[in-house]
């Protein structure tokens, strides 16, 4: 398989050029278990692992291979190989990592776009969606909704759930699927850029595996029955994978996710609030929380209903998180520095007593 069917292009083979790689083969990491990767390369799928030297300065897990980076490998046998060198990303998910506080945990990389797949029956919010949406602008990745399980509803609340969506999340293209019946799949898959890199999001249950087998054309993710106590499927995923789509696309499939912290979100939340940061604009103060400043005009779009207060208060909650994880991320980062200089300050007193 040429590489150019999974997404290489002439920035990447420049890097390649002038970084004195030429030596090495080229791939992109389609699945990985544990620090060993699988990478797809023009001749064929190789396990891998990483260099000492790789491993050693990496200031963190963002500096690991994740599924969908190219990278430079040496290849001795099927079942190993070494990795020498991640090529450069144009764009990395991440959210923050559960249950490590000021880390990110990266959810795929090189992506194009992002399906948001949410189910209408029991599943669907909102606020939730509006998360999904923070993470991929900052990513500078696409979104596109993704309603599916629309034969487990009624057409008069789907409407509803639609309208809902589109009152408060503008100019982001939305599609509702049903697994069972293939309503909806022809306009989903016209969507599909060949070449292009896609990866799913979404909670466990949402029918994200059933998406991904229909739209790849085969059975590739196992899926399991509908639980009769919650009415969602039970979690299958529980690695990252890369999958080539029939048509040509590419599809990172992705565990389900419970929690989806916002880290530093660059410009995340700013796009998906944007009526909200266009309103303080107009705000009396510039340093304005719009929570309970006279002269707010956030507030008093809300008090007006010119702004959805659901939407404010999720607003709100996030900015919360994002200033949070920002901190934690300096506490972090300023007793890394200081652990640094007392190590430097002992080797050098050690140094001055070798003789």
């Amino acid at each position: 398989m040429q590489l150019k069917y999974l997404g290489y292009n002439d920035e990447l083979e420049k890097f390649r050029i002038e970084n004195n790689l030429g030596d090495f083969e080229i791939g992109r990491v389609i699945s990985e278990h544990k620090e060993r990767y699988i990478v797809k390369t023009e001749r064929g799928e190789f396990e891998a692992e990483i260099t000492g030297n790789l491993r050693f300065s990496a200031k963190g897990r963002e500096d690991f291979p994740a599924v969908g980076d190219w990278v430079a490998l040496s290849i001795y046998e099927p079942d190993f190989s070494i990795i020498h060198a991640i090529l450069p990303r144009f764009s990395t998910i991440s959210r923050q990592a559960v249950g490590r506080t000021g880390e990110t945990q990266i959810i795929a990389v090189n992506i194009d776009y992002a399906f948001l797949v949410q189910a209408v029956d029991r599943d669907f919010n909102i606020n939730r969606l509006e998360r999904y949406l923070t993470i991929c602008y900052a990513s500078e990745v696409s979104p596109i909704i993704v309603l599916t399980k629309t034969d487990l509803t009624d057409k008069q609340r789907l409407t509803g759930i639609i309208e809902n969506i589109q009152k408060r999340i503008k100019n982001v293209r939305l599609f509702a699927i049903s697994n069972e019946t293939r309503d909806g799949y022809e306009n989903l898959k016209k969507i599909i850029e060949k070449g292009k890199t896609y990866c799913l999001l979404g909670s466990s249950g949402v029918g994200k595996s059933t998406l991904l087998n229909n739209l790849s054309g085969r059975s590739i993710m196992k899926t399991d029955q509908i639980s009769n106590s919650t009415g969602k499927g039970r979690h299958v995923t529980s690695h990252r994978e890369l999958i080539l789509m029939e048509n040509g696309g590419i599809l990172i499939d992705n565990p389900g996710m419970r929690e989806v912290g916002i880290a530093d979100s660059a410009n995340g939340l700013e796009t998906t609030f944007d009526q909200i940061i266009a309103l303080s604009e107009e705000c009396s103060f510039r340093d304005c929380s719009h929570t309970s400043e006279s002269g707010c005009a956030v507030l008093q779009a809300v008090e007006k209903g010119e702004l959805d207060r659901s939407s404010y208060d999720n607003y709100l909650k996030m900015e919360r998180e994002k200033e949070h994880f920002e901190s934690t991320l300096q506490e972090r980062r300023k007793k890394d520095k200081d652990f640094g200089k007392i190590m430097k300050n002992f080797k050098n007193e050690k140094g001055k007593f070798n003789y």
